[in-house]
């Protein structure tokens, strides 16, 4: 029996309806959102605007992984491709079933619990990313669908998944704070260490600075510095500057 694409499919179905049912419920994701405003607070909207293509990135990964897996015999080729798929499979699993129950105790504002989840998605998927995809073997090949839609998908998970971890620490432990000198010197090291680290392509880095960008936005309509905004603004501009020398130069 053929076990990834129906583990991978099930996880994806039980993150995509316990998301669907966070939005629409009452209290809504956004509704907590709200109510726990802090310095590390993005725009919802830019949550909500990146879940939608990193939903199709997924289906359209999870439907080759279905027609290769069960494909019956494969060429070396096929091989090769579907073994670049399955080896995300189990990352993906523990990715899915975090968020999707991250999303029950955060719509009940249990924040730390959610917090403990919204972890170890991160790392989970940080750990894939650094661990895994930086490997010779399995770097990104552009001419490989599999390698390129698994990289997709795997660097999109891990680059919301640090937005995530930022936003329910702040909401579960610094509620209505605003940033310290220390926290904005951190915030920047971080991202720009990321910017630097060795795996990070244009993909993951693309996604630190949609980050920068969500936390820039939401600080600007809420965040009692207004300077915080505009200094992640910059740490914006200089994470995208940082991966554009490094992948186009």
């Amino acid at each position: 029996m053929v076990v990834a694409p129906y583990a991978a499919s099930a996880a994806f179905l039980y993150d995509f309806l316990a998301q669907l049912f966070g939005i629409l419920s009452t209290p809504s994701m956004k509704d907590v959102h709200d109510r726990n405003m802090s310095f590390w607070s993005p725009n919802a909207y830019f949550i909500g605007a990146f879940f939608l293509p990193q939903q199709v990135v997924q289906v359209i990964w999870l439907s080759r992984l279905w027609r290769l897996s069960v494909k019956e015999p494969r060429n070396v080729k096929e091989e090769e491709e579907v073994n670049k798929l399955k080896s995300y499979v189990p990352w993906y699993i523990v990715g899915n079933i975090c968020i999707g129950t991250w999303m029950f105790f955060w719509n009940a504002s249990h924040l730390t619990l959610s917090h403990l989840l919204v972890t170890l998605n991160t790392l989970t998927q940080l750990t894939y990313l650094f661990a895994v995809l930086a490997r010779p073997d399995q770097r990104l090949n552009p001419r490989s669908p599999s390698s390129l839609l698994t990289h997709l998908v795997a660097k999109t998970f891990a680059g919301i998944g640090i937005l995530d971890l930022l936003h329910n620490a702040a909401a579960a432990f610094a509620v209505r704070q605003s940033p310290s000198a220390l926290t904005k010197l951190l915030t920047g090291v971080g991202f720009v260490s990321l910017a630097l680290a060795p795996a990070t392509d244009w993909i993951f880095g693309a996604c630190l600075a949609y980050d920068l960008v969500a936390l820039s936005v939401g600080q600007g309509q809420w965040g009692k510095d207004g300077g915080w905004s505009a200094l992640l603004a910059v740490y914006a501009v200089v994470v995208a500057g940082i991966v554009g020398v490094r992948n186009w130069f």
